[in-house]
């Protein structure tokens, strides 16, 4: 079963999350953090509103927890990455919609996170996973092996192709 995004009320839970940092989160976890929050769904952004976003993004992140707040953006991150390429699977669409069921507060979180970003700066490491991604299921082009096989273009102008396994452009060796 994919993970979801019900949590527990943040009083139950705040006692056992360590002190969670908007510079110690990736974009994407801002995004999923900003989703669980209680953000209102039609929230409009006014400028000095950064505050109230990263109070939002802190309550999210208090609510789901570090290690699931992380797990999901990366799920989400290999979601939007094969959405980009129209690669997206039954399972991945069915995966995704459990764990975001309103569409649009997904986008508007996502929107609101990437606003974020502009005031308050990434550490090395939140930015290093931010590169990272999951996938629910295999990937449809390479089944997991990680490698596919194709005529692979040495030199175009001398016409010289290679036949053989290379890295599966879709997912590119995800684990």
């Amino acid at each position: 079963m994919p993970a979801t995004l019900v949590a527990e009320h943040v009083s139950s839970v705040a006692l056992s999350v360590p002190a969670v940092s908007v510079e110690d989160l990736s974009n994407g976890e801002r995004a999923v953090a900003l989703y669980a929050s209680d953000l209102p769904d039609g929230y409009c952004y006014k400028r000095g509103d950064e505050a109230h976003l990263v109070a939002w993004i802190i309550q999210g992140a208090t609510r789901v927890g570090l290690d699931r707040l992380r797990y999901i953006a990366a799920l989400e991150a290999g979601f939007r990455r094969f959405r980009a390429r129209n690669s997206v699977t039954a399972e991945q669409e069915r995966a995704h919609a459990e764990r975001f069921p309103n569409p649009e507060r997904d986008q508007r979180a996502g929107e609101l996170a990437s606003l974020v970003t502009l005031s308050v700066s990434m550490s090395d490491e939140a930015r290093e996973r931010g590169l990272r991604f999951l996938l629910d299921g295999p990937c449809p082009e390479c089944g997991d092996t990680r490698q596919v096989w194709a005529c692979w273009a040495v030199d175009v102008d001398a016409d010289w192709y290679e036949e053989g396994y290379g890295p599966c452009s879709l997912c590119g060796g995800a684990a």
